[in-house]
């Protein structure tokens, strides 16, 4: 399973990005634990400027905007 933390304030861009990771990741059968992060200083620590952000596995795949679909199946694939 694959842990997803989506980054923000809890905006309405934060909940739709992390809302789109579930949707697709049971699309195409892969679980995921999605978690949002409001804390600041946690997102500082992944050294993330704009939000909102995906971090999948400790590792930042994404900030600044609200992902496509696409880039979304390639992370998960």
């Amino acid at each position: 399973m694959k842990q997803i933390k989506v980054l923000g304030s809890g905006c309405s861009k934060c909940i739709k990005t992390a809302d789109i990771i579930a949707k697709v990741a049971a699309d195409i059968g892969v679980e995921v634990n999605v978690i949002k992060e409001t804390d600041p200083e946690a997102i500082m620590n992944h050294g993330v400027m704009s939000t909102p952000a995906v971090v999948i596995d400790d590792t930042v795949v994404h900030s600044g905007s609200i992902p496509s679909q696409d880039a979304i199946r390639s992370w998960l694939a």
